[in-house]
């Protein structure tokens, strides 16, 4: 009987592990396709500094080089293609932007990996700037086991995972809200230039281990000792901007309120107008027709980040509100 009890726990823990959003494509999960309307623009610059293709080998050389070689920082520009640059074990890549990225509604951004399916998944801390010198990370959770070491095709469940970079398949970005991060005098949530994305080491042997923000030693496939090495990056995409508010089309002035909403989202316009509303994955939700009058009840929505397409006479805006 006891042994029974025991195995229930046991289980019962094991299952209150897989607490974090699923796989792309399953109800609940957060990864953003590439193709989604929610990203208005991508990075313009990159610098990488690679890493070893086996950092506890590093004078193991494949393809004349024992640093990643696979791929160019170019690679990383402009939408997420599948297309990637290698980092290697522990290398970096610091990417730059046209704009700064704002702490908007939702998600603020997302990193994209080129991962063949949803369980082969090399990892990243993400840290953010907004001077290009003071850095400060994402935290980060890993509830994967650290008695065996994931071998270098091994698999890894998603559901364990939080807030690393590559959580999600390839053409599926990683979302990251920057309200996350604790306030700090050296960081401006609302102008974000510099991101930087660092390889996980996923050994856990302590010599070369990486931990995650609760002190577990993080692990993923290891070791990988090949010219592509280490977090495969593909891009990042930037969700916010500016910061949301009231929106406005100079043809036809509207207002949403409020923002977030728990059930009726008033749209307060000068004459009647058709409204949309999609999820992440571009997906029609709600369709209406709309006045001030007759607020949009968005109440059987999941909460999330949606889209309003208002259309009023053939001028079309716009507009990101959070359900609650």
């Amino acid at each position: 009987m006891k042994k029974i009890a025991l195995l229930f726990t046991i289980t019962s823990i094991a299952l209150q592990a897989q607490n974090y959003p699923p796989a792309a494509g399953q109800s609940g999960s957060t990864a953003i396709p590439a193709d989604s309307q929610f990203f208005v623009a991508w990075a313009t610059g990159v610098e990488i500094t690679r890493g070893h293709v086996d950092v506890s080998n590093p004078d193991f050389e494949d393809d004349g080089s024992n640093f990643a070689t696979y791929g160019e920082p170019e690679n990383a520009m402009g939408p997420a293609t599948n297309s990637a640059v290698s980092l290697g074990d522990a290398g970096e890549a610091i990417l730059t932007f046209n704009k700064p990225i704002v702490d908007g509604a939702g998600f603020d951004f997302a990193v994209f990996e080129n991962s063949f399916s949803d369980t082969f998944l090399e990892l990243a801390f993400v840290e953010v700037s907004s001077n290009g010198v003071d850095y400060f990370r994402f935290p980060s959770h890993s509830q994967t086991q650290t008695d065996t070491q994931v071998g270098g095709f091994g698999n890894l469940d998603c559901t364990y995972l939080n807030n690393f970079a590559g959580k999600y398949r390839g053409l599926f970005g990683t979302p990251f809200d920057i309200s996350e991060l604790e306030s700090n005098p050296l960081l401006n949530k609302n102008s974000i230039t510099h991101i930087k994305i660092i390889d996980v080491v996923g050994s856990i042997n302590a010599t070369y281990a990486r931990y995650d923000s609760f002190g577990n030693a993080i692990n993923d496939p290891f070791a990988t000792p090949f010219y592509s090495s280490g977090f495969d990056l593909d891009a990042v995409g930037v969700i916010n901007e500016q910061i949301l508010g009231i929106n406005q089309n100079e043809s036809l002035p509207i207002t949403i309120y409020p923002n977030p909403v728990l059930h009726e989202l008033f749209v307060k316009t000068s004459q009647p107008v058709l409204t949309s509303v999609y999820d992440m994955y571009g997906k029609l939700v709600l369709s209406e027709q709309n006045t001030e009058i007759e607020p949009l009840n968005v109440s059987e929505l999941q909460a999330g980040v949606y889209i309003l397409n208002v259309n009023s006479e053939g001028n079309t805006s716009q507009h990101r509100f959070v359900k609650q």
